[in-house]
C-alpha cells in the first residue's frame, strides 16, 4: 500500500509532465489502495465498515467544499465581491501583499481556512490580471488561511478536531497560539516582500475591475451569503451537527432567495444556483476525495499509527514530535495524522492545553502551507488557479518553512517568558465557553 500510495503520489506531483489529470490519478490511486486493503483485512467486512466511516468522513468535507464553492460563485455572480475589492484601494504590490495576507489570517480564524481561500482567491481575481504575482498573492493566501486557522477551535479541522476531544480549549489556545500565528505569517510576508514579483515593474491592476458593475440586488446577496460562511460555526456550536450541514442550510437559503429575487427573469439565469454549479471546481473536490480516501486507506491498514510510533521511539523530546508532525503533515492530509497523534497520546500523559497540545494544533495548522498539497487551502488554491506543485516548491515553499519555524520559536519563547495576548482580545462572543 505504501509504495501504491508513492507511485500515485508522484503521479499527482508530476502531473504536468505526464499529462495525466491529478484528478483521476486521484481517483484511481484510491480506489487501488482500498482495493489491497480489503484484500489484506482480516475480512471484507472489516473492510467495507472501515470505508463505510472512512467514506462519512470524507463526503462531509467534500460536502463543505461543494457548498462553500457554490456559496462563493453565487455571490461572485452577483459582483458581491466589489463591495470588498472596492476597499481594498492600495495598487502597490507590496502594500498588496501584506493587506491579502492579514485579510485572510483575520478571515480564517472566523471562517475556516478552505472557505477563506476559496473565497480570498476569487477576490484576487477581481484585483489582478493572470499573472505570477496573482500567483503569489494566492501562495500568501494559503499560508495566511492556513496561520489564521491555528489559533482559533473553530478555524482549522485539526484545532476543531482538537478541541471537540477535550485536547485543548477555547481561551488558552488563542491566547497561546495567537502570537505564533502571526509570526509564522509576517516572515513569509516580509521575505516576499523582497522578491523580484512583487518588486518587479508595478503591476497596474486599476484596469481589471473598470467593467464590472454589481449585478440587482447583488448586496443583498452578499450580505446573506458570508452571513451563510460565518454561520456555520455558529450553526455546529447551536445544533451539535456536522459543519457541512450548516453550509448546505446557508446553500438552501441562498437558492430560494436568488430563485425568488430573479423570478421571472430569464434573462438572469446565470445568477442562479443551477448555472453556478455548473461553473465550480468539480474536478477539485474530486482530486480532493481521491487524496482523502487514499489516506485514510493507510490510516485504516494502521500504517500512520506505525509512522507515529516511529517518531516516538525516535524522537525523545515533544517539541521535535510535534514539529516533525508538522514537517509530515505537508506531505500527508494533517486530519488522519492528529488523529493519530490523539491515538498515540492520551489525557493522562498530557492534560488538557498543554504545550505539547498546543504545539500540536499550531503545527498541523501551519505545517501544511510548506507544500502546495499539504492542506485543504493548498488543494482549492492549487484548483482555482491551476497550479502545480513544483512552481509552488520552488516560489513559496522555502518562505513558509521560514514562518512555520519562526513560529515554534515563538511559541517557545511566549511559553518561557509568559507573554500572552490579553484575554480582552481573545473574548469572542459565541467561543467564550471552553
Amino acid at each position: 500500500m505504501a509504495i501504491l500510495f508513492v507511485i500515485g503520489y508522484a503521479g499527482i506531483v508530476f502531473e504536468e509532465s505526464l499529462a495525466f489529470n491529478k484528478s483521476g490519478v486521484g481517483l484511481l490511486m484510491a480506489v487501488s489502495l482500498w482495493i489491497v486493503r480489503s484484500i489484506g483485512a482480516p475480512s471484507t467486512e472489516i473492510a467495507v465498515s472501515e470505508l463505510t466511516h472512512a467514506s462519512a468522513e470524507v463526503s462531509e468535507i467534500v460536502f463543505f467544499l461543494l457548498g462553500a464553492m457554490t456559496i462563493v460563485e453565487i455571490v461572485d455572480a452577483h459582483q458581491g465581491f466589489k463591495l470588498v475589492t472596492d476597499n481594498i484601494t492600495t495598487r502597490k504590490p507590496r502594500t498588496l501583499l501584506w493587506v491579502v495576507g492579514f485579510v485572510t489570517f483575520f478571515l480564517s480564524s472566523i471562517l475556516d481556512n478552505l472557505t477563506s481561500t476559496i473565497v480570498m482567491v476569487s477576490l484576487l481575481r477581481k484585483l489582478v490580471p493572470q499573472s505570477e504575482y496573482r500567483k503569489l498573492l494566492g501562495a500568501v493566501v494559503v499560508i495566511a488561511a492556513n496561520a489564521g486557522g491555528a489559533w482559533t477551535p473553530i478555524g482549522d479541522v485539526t484545532t476543531t478536531m482538537l478541541w471537540i476531544h477535550g485536547q485543548i480549549s477555547t481561551l488558552p489556545t488563542m491566547k497561546g497560539l495567537f502570537i505564533p500565528s502571526a509570526v509564522s505569517l509576517a516572515v513569509p510576508l516580509a521575505l516576499m516582500s523582497f522578491t523580484s514579483e512583487v518588486n518587479g515593474k508595478g503591476q497596474d491592476s486599476t484596469n481589471v475591475l473598470a467593467s464590472e458593475q454589481m449585478a440587482p440586488r447583488g448586496q443583498l446577496v452578499f450580505a446573506v451569503g458570508i452571513g451563510a460562511l460565518i454561520f456555520v460555526p455558529v450553526f455546529k456550536a447551536l445544533t451539535g451537527l456536522p459543519p457541512f450541514m450548516g453550509m448546505l442550510l446557508g446553500l438552501g437559503v441562498l437558492w430560494i432567495l436568488t430563485d425568488a429575487i430573479h423570478y421571472g427573469e430569464s434573462e438572469r439565469q446565470r445568477l442562479k444556483v443551477p448555472q453556478a454549479l455548473s461553473r465550480i471546481d468539480t474536478q477539485g473536490a474530486l482530486f480532493f476525495l481521491g487524496i482523502l480516501l487514499s489516506v485514510s486507506s493507510l490510516e485504516a491498514a494502521g500504517l500512520l499509527r506505525e509512522l507515529a510510533n516511529y517518531l516516538d521511539s525516535h524522537i525523545p523530546n515533544i517539541e521535535l514530535v510535534a514539529g516533525a508532525i508538522g514537517v509530515v503533515s505537508a506531505i500527508i492530509d494533517n486530519v488522519p495524522l492528529v488523529a493519530a497523534t490523539m491515538g498515540m497520546y492520551d489525557l493522562t500523559s498530557f492534560p488538557q492545553d498543554s504545550e505539547f497540545w498546543q504545539l500540536v494544533a499550531y503545527c498541523a495548522g501551519t505545517g501544511g502551507s510548506m507544500l502546495v498539497i499539504g492542506s485543504a487551502a493548498g488543494v482549492a488554491f492549487m484548483g482555482m488557479e491551476k497550479v502545480d506543485f513544483f512552481w509552488y516548491l520552488r516560489k513559496v515553499s522555502g518562505f513558509a518553512f521560514a514562518g512555520y519555524a519562526a513560529g515554534i520559536a515563538a511559541y517557545l519563547a511566549v511559553q518561557n517568558l509568559h507573554i500572552s495576548i490579553p484575554t480582552t482580545v481573545a473574548q469572542v462572543p459565541f467561543l467564550s465557553g471552553s
